[in-house]
């Protein structure tokens, strides 16, 4: 019997040389229980991959900052402070996020995706003065409420849906997967996870990328 899912997108339904891996498409589409995925994109990108894809609209996007669950919005976050501490990254030289167009941030919402050329240090003294956390991907840091994560998320997720976080699984492979993890009944890192993701897994896959999704969706339908 299959369970419900939470999926990361990067790094996980990924191929390693980036984009969606076509093969999830069908599994995914002929899952018997909800899935929901669970992404730091910005809020347009997981409702176009759910359209895409072919299943309903069941997303936590910014890394908890949006949960759009069957036509239900929840928006949290702190966007003003997002938007002041891009500004100052200009004022201090640096991107405002990405370099211009800066498509990671076009649609974003509620947080800031920053290149990770920008040294750390620097951003985090930005974030503190504006009471946000930063979280990295491993692809990139993101500037955002210390109040949300994809644990949040998740669990307004499961409001809307009339599920326990303990029946999801979840898949990922980065440290914003992390709180993600420590809610879900069952957490499987993919083997080119980080560390942090693997120290709060339950088990790792052996296959990388979406090879280890393919082989967690066999593990538990």
């Amino acid at each position: 019997m299959s369970r419900p899912l939470a999926l990361d997108i990067d790094g996980t339904m990924t191929r390693p040389d980036g984009g969606i891996d076509e093969r999830l498409f069908a599994p995914l589409r002929q899952w018997e229980e909800p899935v929901v995925i669970a992404t730091g994109k910005s809020f347009s990108y997981p409702v176009a991959l759910c359209t895409f894809i072919g299943v309903p609209e069941r997303v936590i996007a910014e890394n908890g900052g949006i949960v759009l669950v069957d036509g239900d919005l929840t928006v949290d976050g702190d966007a003003s402070a997002a938007r002041a501490v891009a500004a100052e990254l200009r004022e201090q030289g640096y991107p405002g996020g990405w370099p211009d167009p800066d498509m990671h941030n076009r649609w974003r919402e509620t947080e800031l995706s920053v290149t990770r050329d920008v040294p750390r240090d620097v951003l985090e003294e930005l974030a503190a003065e504006h009471g946000q956390a930063i979280v990295d991907s491993g692809y990139a840091y993101h500037v955002k409420s210390p109040d949300v994560s994809k644990a949040t998320g998740l669990r307004r997720a499961c409001e809307l849906l009339d599920l326990d976080p303990k029946e999801f699984v979840a898949v990922g492979d980065s440290a914003n997967d992390a709180e993600l993890f420590d809610l879900a009944g069952d957490a499987i890192a993919v083997a080119n996870a980080d560390e942090t993701a693997i120290a709060r897994a339950d088990r790792q896959t052996e296959g990388s990328f979406a090879d280890g999704v393919l082989e967690a969706l066999e593990s538990v339908a």
